[in-house]
This record gives C-alpha cells, sequence and structure tokens, in this order.
C-alpha cells in the first residue's frame, strides 16, 4: 500500500491541483454547481452534484480517496487481526424529518432543493489521530463511525461520503448537519501535558508537528514538509467548565476549511457564516441545550453538542475562518 500510494500521489496531486494556479476567467464561483466535465478537483458532492468549494479536494470515488460507503476494512493489512471488527455499513439515512419533506424523500429520494430545507449546521471536530489517513483508519477499521469531511495538515479535503447522507460523527446533531475531522492532536488539560510534547517538535522557526515514526505518511502531498501550528505559542481557554492547552491549526488548513465554508454558505441557506455566541456577542465556550441546538442554524463546535466534549478546541480560530469566509464571499 505505501509504495503503491507513493507511486500515485504524483498522478493524484496533478489531477487535483491541476487547475488552482490558473487564473482563468470563467473560473467557477463558490457554491456553484458545475459538470463531471469541468470538475477541477476543487468540488464536494451534494446529492450527486459537483458544487465548487476552491480548494483541494478528493472525493471517495478519487484515487486515493477514503471510501465510508464501503463496509470493507480499509487498511485490513494493519487492522485485520482484530477481534470483532466494524462490519456494515458506517452511516445511515437523515431521520426526524418534517413530516412533508419526510413524504417528499420516501417519494423523490434527496434532491438538493429538499437537502437545502433539512441541512442546517456544520460541525467542527479535531481527530485527535494527527492525520486524515490515520483518522480514517480509526472510524472505518475500529469504530464503525463516519464523517463527510476529513482536513488534513497540508490543507487537503477528504470527502467520504455524499452530503445527503446521515454520517454518524455528532450524535444529537446528525440529522440536521454535516461534520469535518481536521487532522490534530487535540486540546489537553495541562500545558504540559505528554501529547503535546510528543506530537511536536521546535526550532529556529519555532514548534512544528512531529509525527510518531510508526505513523503512515504516504497520502501527504510532502511527506518531509514540516508543517506548523499558524501561531506559535501554545493556546489556552476554557470549554464546558474545564481549561485546556492546545497547539493551533496549519495554515493550509485554516485556508482550505474557510474556502469549504464559504461554499457550503453559498449552496445551504440555513448555514449561516456563524457560531453559538452568548449575549455579549462572545463565542459560546459551552454546550448549548436541546432548544438552542434545535434552533440554531450555522456553524458549530462538537463542544456545542456534547458537554463532554473540548473540540475544536481553544486554538480553533473562528474568525479566521467564518470571518475569512464571508470577505471571499465579497470579492468581487
Amino acid at each position: 500500500m505505501p509504495g503503491t500510494l507513493l507511486r500515485l500521489w504524483p498522478l493524484l496531486s496533478l489531477f487535483v491541483m491541476s487547475c488552482a494556479g490558473q487564473q482563468l476567467a470563467d473560473a467557477p464561483r463558490f457554491g456553484q454547481i458545475v459538470t463531471k466535465a469541468q470538475r477541477r478537483g476543487q468540488e464536494i458532492v451534494v446529492c450527486g452534484q459537483y458544487v465548487h468549494v476552491g480548494t483541494p479536494v478528493v472525493l471517495w470515488s478519487d484515487p486515493g480517496g477514503f471510501n465510508a460507503y464501503s463496509q470493507d476494512l480499509a487498511f485490513p493489512e494493519e487492522t485485520g487481526k482484530r477481534k470483532d471488527p466494524p462490519t456494515g455499513r458506517r452511516y445511515g439515512s437523515r431521520r426526524k424529518l418534517p413530516e412533508d419533506l419526510a413524504a417528499q424523500v420516501a417519494k423523490r429520494g434527496w434532491t438538493l432543493p429538499l437537502l437545502q430545507k433539512q441541512l442546517a449546521q456544520f460541525v467542527f471536530h479535531y481527530d485527535v489521530c494527527g492525520t486524515s489517513r490515520q483518522c480514517f483508519k480509526v472510524l472505518q477499521d475500529l469504530r464503525g463511525l463516519s464523517v463527510h469531511f476529513m482536513l488534513d495538515v497540508d490543507g487537503t479535503i477528504y470527502q467520504s461520503l455524499d452530503l445527503k447522507e446521515r454520517a454518524w460523527h455528532a450524535g444529537t446533531a446528525n440529522d440536521r448537519s454535516v461534520g469535518v475531522e481536521i487532522a490534530q492532536i487535540g486540546a489537553y488539560p495541562r500545558e504540559n501535558h505528554r501529547q503535546l510534547a510528543t506530537w511536536h517538535g521546535k526550532d529556529a522557526e519555532g514548534p512544528f508537528i512531529k509525527l510518531p515514526k510508526w505513523m503512515k505518511t504516504e497520502y501527504l502531498r510532502k511527506p518531509q514538509e514540516k508543517y506548523r501550528p499558524a501561531r506559535k505559542q501554545k493556546i489556552s481557554g476554557v470549554i464546558n467548565g474545564r481549561r485546556y492547552w492546545q497547539y493551533d491549526f496549519t495554515a493550509p488548513q485554516y485556508e482550505a476549511l474557510t474556502r469549504l465554508c464559504a461554499g457550503l454558505s453559498q449552496v445551504f441557506p440555513k448555514l449561516r457564516l456563524e457560531c453559538p455566541v452568548d449575549t455579549e456577542g462572545r463565542l459560546r465556550l459551552d454546550a448549548l441545550n436541546a432548544e438552542e441546538r434545535a434552533a440554531f442554524e450555522g456553524f458549530l463546535g462538537h463542544w456545542h453538542v456534547i458537554q463532554r466534549k473540548q473540540d475544536p478546541g481553544p486554538a480553533f480560530d473562528w474568525e479566521r475562518v467564518l470571518g475569512g469566509a464571508k470577505r471571499l464571499l465579497a470579492q468581487p
């Protein structure tokens, strides 16, 4: 597998990035639906249609993609000897639909106009895995779970399911949401926590991500690259009543996520580029209650959905992502 992917990545990279540096007069807009022939490797799939988001995306059907539709183990040579591996589907169908919408979906299946009525939330996670390959291995081969998107340290987005599917990523939010697992080791309750030290090195330029020697890196565009937190210092904050420390995400991750959010907000009217805030307009640092969750439309942290969660952590730069998406959409 590793040798195959190393040989495959240059071709996949050319496919995904072929038009990334070109400034074409007819470049698609954020959220624009394009045909398969017009696809540039910067599109997500929504109800079978290609939607342009302006950043490299590898689909489950692409070479080197992560396929959550498969009921097989993704990496059997690594996980096949485990007892009681997951079997069957790792995702489901959206439930608890309004009666009229449920009737239309039952009759016609999910179409984009129907999904636009239902999808109202986007949930940010960090994966505690370090890379998207490791994340998919854990979800598919070990836990029997799923998520629509994975965002690697190099900024590559992987889509594993059509957004019409109910991925298993955020409990009670699954019926109205899509989610992304951002590759990162996560946030911890001590500043000098062993995980933070183990997964990061430091040189004259500052901290960098130090992947373990056992970690497979063949999916990264530049496996030897030193991927660095966007901000050098550890960032601390209180989430759901507990203090955590965390290194920042990488600049390529922020760039890709900003573009993904911009594109999604153009496709789904209920996905406002807003996050939960308190009465003074500050980011909510606690979980929403059931009534608040049901009413909210926009972008959430996993901690807003489940009280015991803290991802995407105190380092996540909400303004950089949501404010950046607004600025992208405001450009002529």
